[in-house]
């Protein structure tokens, strides 16, 4: 590992943990069937981690954040989706996407426009990338954006954005200018309520069902230019940093679901008895437990290191690209083997665990597949 990383957790963040577990505990976990079968988006959960300063976690003090780092981010996100992956993912996607784009890349006068409004969830993010025909092809993106005076002209379609429909706010990437160019692309600001932006479609989804998923449509949308977050061109090498950061909060969902998923696994294991005995003293089980423990335990120290390069401004592209594509990876073994334990019940919606194996999936698939992943890390170390 790197020199300087140390795995040792502050006091910040053991009252942070705290903090978050017992609004996990007594505000989500008796709405997550519910929410999930209505396919219901709580607003109202995420105003109350507004208040609780935790819809700007990375945010400096100043713009109405919390002004903490990434250690006691990721703290923030596997809290929350140890109990449901869906308000993690949502949690996730606001502070690292739409939020901390406009943090890494506004000028002073957007950062006060937008800020304080997204830190405290007055506001909820969405950040659009993603089209119905580029997904891991972003440079071939067909939305666009033409100056026309003082306004750009955005038309096209954004999908799988998370809060498409209900986000206030969006940073969304625009072709403006040769399609294929990671020069031709550009970050724009817009406002919900601006003519011509509309939602589409919402997806109706395997898992993650209490996070909205919509499509994002821009018919003449004229939007200030003033909107233009950095200068025209530079959207695509935006959006890659952006990731960079993305990919640690997507590690952290992943570990936030296979610790659900094991706790309950390890609790059933210890209590559900065949034979007489308790079926965690059957080697098949304890193997089971041995291996998904070892496995959640890496898939951390993964992320951990890569939200302390992210800390200290050194280069994190590999590491989050490790840390994302192991610990989602992780997170799908570590759910399916915990509705193997659980047998005929872990195949019921009574139980907890056939949820976090529906959740675990999209861990491997948003924000960069983990093919995609590979590749990262395979033009990192091969430099």
């Amino acid at each position: 590992m790197q020199s300087g990383f140390s795995f040792e957790v502050s006091e910040n963040q053991q009252i942070i943990r705290k903090m978050v577990s017992d609004f996990a505990e007594k505000k989500i976990r008796k709405n997550v069937m519910e929410w999930d079968e209505q396919q219901y988006f709580p607003v109202e959960i995420f105003k109350q981690l507004g208040e609780l300063g935790l819809m700007g976690v990375l945010v400096p003090e100043n713009y109405g954040g919390s002004g903490f780092g990434y250690q006691e981010y990721v703290d923030v996100i596997v809290e929350i989706s140890r109990v449901c992956g869906s308000i993690g993912l949502s949690v996730a996607a606001h502070n690292s996407l739409c939020t901390g784009h406009i943090l890494a890349f506004g000028n002073e006068a957007q950062k006060q426009k937008w800020l304080p409004k997204l830190a405290t969830a007055q506001w909820i993010g969405a950040w659009g990338l993603t089209e119905a025909n580029t997904g891991s092809d972003a440079l071939r993106m067909k939305t666009t954006a033409v100056l026309d005076g003082d306004h750009y002209v955005i038309n096209g379609a954004k999908n799988w954005i998370t809060h498409g429909k209900t986000g206030d706010v969006a940073v969304v990437m625009v072709r403006t200018g040769e399609a294929g160019s990671s020069k031709g692309i550009s970050a724009i600001v817009v406002e919900r309520g601006t003519p011509g932006f509309s939602a589409g479609k919402k997806e109706n989804k395997l898992g993650m069902r209490a996070s909205e998923t919509t499509e994002m449509i821009f018919d003449n949308c004229r939007v200030p230019k003033e909107n233009l977050l950095g200068v025209e061109g530079e959207g695509f090498k935006q959006a890659m940093k952006v990731l960079d950061g993305g990919r640690i909060s997507i590690a952290a969902l992943a570990l936030g679901i296979a610790k659900g998923a094991y706790d309950a696994a390890l609790a059933y294991a210890q209590e559900r008895q065949q034979f007489g005995v308790p079926i965690s003293s059957f080697q098949g089980i304890s193997f089971k437990l041995a291996d998904m423990a070892t496995e959640i335990e890496a898939a951390e120290l993964l992320i951990r290191q890569a939200a302390y390069l992210k800390n200290n401004g050194m280069p994190v592209t590999k590491q989050s690209a490790m840390a994302k594509y192991y610990a989602s990876e992780v997170s799908v073994k570590v759910a399916t083997d915990a509705v193997q334990i659980f047998g005929g019940y872990g195949y019921t919606k009574d139980f907890p665990v056939e949820k976090f194996y529906r959740d675990s999936k999209l861990c491997t698939i948003g924000e960069g597949t983990s093919e995609i992943q590979k590749i990262v890390i395979a033009r990192e170390i091969l430099k």
